[in-house]
């Protein structure tokens, strides 16, 4: 039980902190799928095929893998408060740049950018929320700042929509009045970052000194009770032995395949839904909508039934058929039931990523979490490369999405498979990485910076 002084802190971070990074969350996620409702006019007006649209939605996963780690260094550099702003306003112009694409080149170009500029802002707020509160009110924190990734699901659709009608006005295209718009909102957002955000909790002048150093030292204490648990020295383990590891394979496949069907439902869904005809683009945003609600309803009804029964495999294996059976459901019926069969891909596939990363916790000792959950996270957020790029190739090959669907089945159906040969994810079945054979002896203490750059917590799908 933390101090009053340690409370009252708490309360005042989760009034003013969590909140903004809730909506800083929805933000980004909206600039970085809002492209799969400007597709047919984009594609039309820009002349992109549909492998060039799929390889330019791909391109943003590529970048931001490459420059995540580079992103949390510069944040420990320069401080959360000019990091997090900086990246909130570079992916905004960036965002609103995509208003004025004229050719494939720059499509890509700018795709690219757009991945540079959000590179690292997940784990940058992760690590934040390790600096700022006790571990025992992280969970909720970070609960909360996911739920920003479904809650944009949600409302990207109308919104879109929405701004995709005024195509015309002053001689602009809908989807440029979209991308101007949903771009300028995230510019605007990191300036209000800026005056509300700090760096440190001793530039916090809006916490008391005696929350202060209350907060402080209970951060502290939780981390040297860490070290102790582990030893004084902590080993250091690599990616390259942790990729010598079977179960480390399976879940490397397994999150690469959540993440090739979530972003393929995430980035096609506008398209599959125009499909219908004689649906306006509002009306196409508005149905967009109702499986990411669905999605919000499935994933709060899992993360309560994993947690009472305490076995995560098998919830992670209904997941997975119930998304394969959604995605092949579409392939044969009419446009209309065939939305609500992405309805059952969309309350499959999004749930499983928070199920899925509680397996890897269990399974991994604290010597190889950090490494391990970080190379899990940028293997598997490569499937946001596959999947656009694969649907695009196979839309310009067959003239249809069909195709993409049926390859969407086949990667539900093996990884939820290949969750049945996972170890570790239940109460009677957590298995803790083999100790090193040789006695444990001193080696280097584990850097801050392999802390930071775990992340863990699910891709913002």
């Amino acid at each position: 039980m933390h101090s009053p002084a340690v409370q009252s802190a708490v309360r005042k971070i989760f009034r003013r902190v969590v909140p903004l990074f809730f909506v800083m969350f929805v933000a980004n996620y909206m600039d970085r799928v809002n492209l799969g409702f400007a597709q047919d006019e984009l594609r039309a007006d820009v002349g992109l095929s549909a492998a060039a649209f799929g390889l330019g939605a791909g391109i943003f996963f590529i970048a931001y893998a490459i420059f995540e780690v580079p992103s949390n260094m510069l944040m420990e550099r320069f401080g959360a408060k000019v990091w997090l702003t900086r990246i909130m306003i570079s992916w905004g112009v960036v965002a609103t740049a995509m208003a004025f694409v004229n050719s494939v080149e720059m499509f890509y170009a700018l795709r690219f950018l757009l991945g540079v500029a959000e590179a690292g802002f997940f784990p940058a707020v992760i690590y934040y929320f390790s600096r700022w509160l006790p571990d025992s009110h992280r969970g909720r924190a970070t609960s909360i700042f996911l739920m920003g990734s479904g809650t944009a699901t949600v409302i990207v659709g109308p919104i879109s929509g929405a701004l995709m009608e005024m195509h015309g006005i002053w001689g602009h295209a809908g989807w440029q009045w979209m991308f101007f718009v949903e771009g300028v909102f995230s510019v605007v957002l990191g300036f209000v970052v800026y005056r509300f955000l700090d760096s440190g909790v001793e530039q916090a002048t809006w916490l008391t000194d005696e929350e202060k150093s209350g907060l402080v030292a209970a951060i502290d204490a939780e981390q040297e009770e860490r070290d102790a648990r582990r030893g004084e020295k902590a080993a250091r383990v690599s990616r390259w032995k942790l990729l010598a590891d079977p179960q480390m394979l399976l879940f490397l496949w397994i999150y690469f395949a959540i993440n090739v069907a979530l972003y393929a439902v995430t980035f096609w869904l506008p398209s599959i839904v125009d499909d219908i005809g004689g649906v306006s683009d509002f009306q196409v945003g508005l149905l967009t909508a109702v499986p990411w609600l669905c999605a919000l309803v499935a994933l709060f009804v899992s993360g309560r039934v994993s947690d009472r029964i305490g076995r995560r495999r098998p919830v992670l294996v209904v997941l997975l058929l119930l998304g394969g059976c959604g995605t092949l459901l579409a392939v044969f019926v009419s446009p209309w039931v065939g939305l609500g069969a992405l309805c059952l891909a969309a309350m499959g596939f999004k749930p499983a990523s928070p199920v899925f990363w509680t397996i890897p916790q269990s399974y991994l000792d604290a010597r190889a979490a950090a490494p391990g959950i970080a190379l899990i996270n940028s293997i598997g957020n490569l499937g946001g490369f596959v999947a656009p790029t694969a649907f695009g190739i196979i839309e310009d090959s067959t003239g249809s999405t069909k195709g993409g669907l049926v390859g969407l089945t086949v990667v539900g159906f093996l990884a939820a498979l290949s969750v049945l040969l996972v170890r570790g994810g239940g109460r009677n079945d957590r298995v803790r990485a083999r100790p090193a054979k040789a006695p444990a002896a001193p080696a280097p203490e584990s850097t801050p910076g392999a802390a930071r750059r775990a992340d863990p917590g699910p891709a913002p799908a």
